[in-house]
């Protein structure tokens, strides 16, 4: 694999990228995005190693809509920083309510999270089959508070359902990856998202923070480089 050079993301310094290039050398990438603090990194590698690209933005799991909005915002913001096109998809969170009845007190990274992932990687896949996207992939498995193989399992399934879209397996973490999304959202001082998203998320991390001691979330308050909870991002 060549490399290049790039600037580190809020750091003096340059770092040197690897050139990143999809499954069958393809240029077109369909990028489902979680979150600005988790796809900023990979929005910047993928920028750094001229691919074209555009943000799909499906996440019925996330709420309240008040926390859903932020999320989505903050985004769009950075997108249009970069001239990224961003696809807002439904926010269709009945449906993600139905798929998830009887798993209400599954625990996180169990069969209610891979249905979520089933369902976004579904839709986001059914979106670059009907647009001509060859290339999917998504900035979920950068999170540390993630399973990858989950993820992964997830992005295969829903492209296999289509000839002519692929899934790209990539380890967004690896190469310093992991630490640059955390530099990345202290530059741009992104919202930072206290529990995953879901309401069930947000039941048991404020259940969590009691047991504890500590104060529930308080949504809209958190940003990076100017508050510094621990981040479930």
């Amino acid at each position: 694999m060549s490399e290049m050079k790039t600037k580190s993301a809020g750091a003096d310094g340059d770092f040197v990228r690897p050139v990143l290039v999809p499954p069958g050398g393809e240029k077109k990438v369909l990028l489902h995005s979680c979150c600005a603090p988790c796809s900023g990194e990979v929005m910047e590698a993928m920028l750094a190693s001229g691919i074209d690209y555009t943000i799909f933005f499906y996440n019925p799991n996330i709420h309240p809509e008040r926390e859903y909005l932020l999320r989505k915002e903050e985004n769009v913001r950075f997108a249009e920083q970069h001239n990224v096109p961003f696809v807002d998809a439904d926010y269709d969170k009945d449906n993600w309510f139905a798929r998830a009845k009887g798993m209400e007190w599954e625990p996180e990274r169990g069969a209610r999270c891979t249905m979520c992932f089933d369902m976004r990687f579904e839709r986001t896949a059914l979106y670059a089959h009907e647009h001509g996207f060859p290339v999917i992939t998504s900035s979920l498995g950068i999170s540390r508070w993630k399973n990858m193989a989950q993820i992964n399992d997830c992005g295969r399934r829903a492209a296999q359902k289509y000839d002519g879209v692929t899934y790209w397996e990539y380890n967004w973490r690896k190469g310093g990856g992991a630490q640059r999304m955390i530099e990345i959202s202290k530059r741009e001082q992104f919202y930072q998202q206290e529990y995953c998203g879901c309401v069930y998320s947000l039941r048991d991390t404020n259940q969590h923070r009691r047991n504890t001691g500590r104060a529930p979330i308080a949504i809209g308050t958190q940003f990076y480089g100017r508050t510094s909870p621990e981040s479930e991002s």
